[in-house]
């Protein structure tokens, strides 16, 4: 594992897939400065990201990343540390507003365009002292699971070059995975965070709608966007996710978190929390085509593990749940991305893009994108009887989970959240994730283990509204059981310097 050694001391600190409690004890202790970590992880991104065979897994590096750190190590021999994230390089979607970066959602159209603000995410961990590193690569628009877009290009997944990162907040995932950063920041309209956290060996949560602030983030679907952490492991999320959530005024949905917010999310991290939960295994997800017994195996090695450990896993049929899934899409992006992205860069005069009709006819994005987005504009808004047979469809998805884990006094749902490997560059997966944005239900994808090829594969679970405390715990206990998450081999250590 890779490691600073730092004036007068011994022994080497290992900082490959380091925790924030072990960063923080050494920067605690002066045995690490902020800027030697930052340094470090500049170091990674260059010999890592900027140079062939590249992950092209960042979009822009902070420049003033050095400084800030600079600046809040002088802050923490004056007055101490604001709190855990005091000084620890973390990434940023694309998509995010940042005020001294680029922001450009992975297309050309919005080449070198620096909003004149911060995204609230953003603006709430630089309050911590957390330092934005650099900018993460997605793939364009967020529509899409390729990790690729016509700015950046393509971005690879740092366990086999060969493979999908997942996306579209792919950039992040293998950020994060090849400690370019020690967490960062994704969204998920669809599974936009759960797909690369998974295909990275990551822990990502998708949150209850209404938890923390959609203000200054590129948009898809007011109804289903939601911001988020990735991390190497679930104590870090939990970290990550208290500086994240609370009241924004600018998002007038995060008033429906006041009264589900707790002190802070670490005091869920139960070791023993599987003991005595119940869990339902939804293997009618196992049955739709395509799947992959290889990937089904390790789900269900899973939930033994989690039996193991004291859980009751049973198998859980949900009512309606096949019809739901592979009927008419319940996605509302179609519906909502063209007035969504207008009003987006109304508020945003300087982008050089004014509409999201100029975006579909300028034909500048990558084909995949290109033909997303037409379809998005070819709705026909008059015609409501659609979205609102959409809505009652999504109704009946949240009522049949819901019912199907009061009926079983389930703590959560478990299921893959793709039910093939990783598939190779370029090429789609049938994944399991927007069951959570269309029921409007928090879920978290947790490193199951691995294929054959070495990939890793992520198992999801689904709660009720406001049960992240419990999602968590459920996710730590595994965790700290099976200890599934590995650093990958294409970004091994540089030198110890």
């Amino acid at each position: 594992m890779e490691s600073i050694v730092p004036n007068g001391q011994p022994a080497p600190i290992e900082l490959i897939d380091a925790t924030i409690a072990n960063l923080q004890a050494a920067l605690a202790a002066g045995a690490l400065s902020s800027r030697e970590l930052v340094a470090w992880h500049l170091a990674r991104i260059a010999a890592y990201d900027q140079q062939g065979p590249s992950l092209n897994a960042i979009s822009c590096v902070n420049e003033r990343a050095l400084d800030e750190a600079d600046a809040l190590d002088a802050e923490r021999r004056a007055h101490g540390p604001r709190g855990p994230l005091h000084g620890i390089p973390v990434v940023v979607k694309d998509n995010y507003d940042t005020r001294d970066m680029p922001t450009t959602a992975g297309s050309i159209l919005l080449k070198g365009w620096v909003p004149a603000d911060d995204a609230t995410l953003v603006t709430r961990l630089r309050g911590t002292g957390a330092i934005i590193v650099a900018k993460a690569n997605m793939h364009e628009f967020a529509y899409g699971y390729l990790g690729a877009g016509s700015l950046y290009g393509q971005t690879r997944n740092p366990y086999a070059l060969e493979y999908s990162p997942g996306g579209s907040s792919s950039g992040t995932g293998a950020a994060v995975a090849a400690s370019f950063a020690v967490a960062g920041l994704g969204t998920d309209t669809s599974g936009s965070i759960r797909v690369p956290a998974a295909m990275n060996s990551l822990v990502g949560l998708r949150a209850t709608p209404g938890l923390m602030s959609r203000a200054g983030n590129v948009p898809m679907s007011h109804t289903q966007d939601m911001g988020g952490p990735m991390a190497r492991t679930v104590a870090d999320l939990a970290i990550v996710l208290d500086a994240l959530v609370g009241y924004d005024p600018a998002d007038p949905i995060t008033a429906e978190g006041v009264g589900h917010i707790p002190p802070s999310y670490t005091t869920s991290l139960d070791p023993s929390a599987l003991q005595g939960a119940r869990i339902g295994l939804v293997t009618q997800l196992f049955e739709l085509e395509p799947n992959d017994p290889e990937v089904l195996a390790v789900v269900r090695a899973a939930a033994d593990e989690m039996r193991v450990r004291g859980a009751g896993v049973v198998e859980v049929p949900v009512p309606g749940l096949v019809d739901l899934l592979v009927g008419p899409p319940l996605t509302l992006v179609a519906d909502e991305m063209e007035a969504d992205m207008d009003a987006y860069l109304a508020a945003h005069p300087t982008a050089p893009v004014r509409s999201f009709r100029g975006i579909v006819e300028s034909d500048r994005c990558i084909p995949q994108v290109t033909m997303a987005l037409a379809r998005s504009l070819a709705v026909d808004h008059a015609n409501t009887r659609g979205k609102l047979d959409k809505q009652e469809r999504r109704g009946a998805l949240r009522l049949a989970l819901l019912g199907a884990m009061a009926e079983r006094q389930l703590d959560a749902l478990l299921y893959p959240v793709s039910r093939i490997k990783a598939p190779t560059i370029e090429a789609s997966a049938p994944y399991n994730v927007s069951i959570a944005p269309c029921a409007g239900l928090p879920a978290i994808s947790v490193p199951a283990g691995y294929t054959t090829e070495g990939v890793p594969v992520g198992v999801e679970l689904l709660g009720r509204a406001w049960s992240e405390p419990r999602l968590l715990a459920l996710s730590f206990a595994f965790e700290q059981v099976t200890h599934h998450r590995r650093p990958p081999a294409s970004t091994p250590a540089l030198s110890q310097s």
